[in-house]
């Protein structure tokens, strides 16, 4: 067994495995986060290549279970696959996120300056602990996150902001 895992193949063989996994597993982890943002079709497609890719990977590995250095291939490409999944997702930014901005003085100045830049805004009075305040819902892709938050800094360094994912349910105006 020894003089196996030392042999340029079995290492060449071991980092085929890991690879495999790794994209088995991003493309697994990818195919979960758009079927939750309702891509049926992309969730389809995504599944059908990931199950081939499992074929192969986990058939490398049961054929021969004593090479502990593919099972370690293996778990080592799950592992590293999942996180990469998630981080190709996150730059991928797909959908759209719900800002809900709480502003005790700058409310419609806030929501003026969203709307200028093609933000939906949705303006509600509220009652804060201190007082009225301005409750802002804005509909936000998710690649566009970072633009609506520099503008909330740039009016009202002191608005509470939050975040949630949404799915459009039907009509209204959503930034494209």
């Amino acid at each position: 067994m020894q003089e196996i895992l030392l042999t340029l193949p079995a290492w060449a063989f071991a980092l085929i495995i890991f690879v495999l996994r790794v994209i088995d597993m991003a493309v697994g982890t990818l195919r979960l986060l758009v079927s939750m943002r309702g891509k049926q079709l992309a969730s389809w497609v995504l599944g059908f290549f990931q199950s081939i890719i499992f074929v192969l990977a986990i058939t490398s590995v049961l054929s021969s279970l004593d090479n502990l250095l593919n099972i370690f291939s293996y778990a080592a490409g799950y592992a590293t696959g999942g996180v990469l999944g998630f981080w190709i997702e996150g730059k991928m930014a797909i959908g759209y996120v719900r800002l809900e901005v709480i502003s005790p003085m700058r409310g419609a100045e806030l929501a003026d300056s969203l709307r200028e830049e093609g933000f939906a805004v949705t303006e509600v009075s509220a009652r804060g602990k201190n007082g009225m305040v301005s409750l802002l819902n804005v509909a936000v892709l998710r690649k566009s996150v970072e633009i609506a938050a520099k503008i909330i800094r740039e009016v009202d360094e002191d608005a509470f902001v939050t975040t949630e994912e949404m799915r459009a349910v039907r009509r209204g105006f959503w930034r494209a």
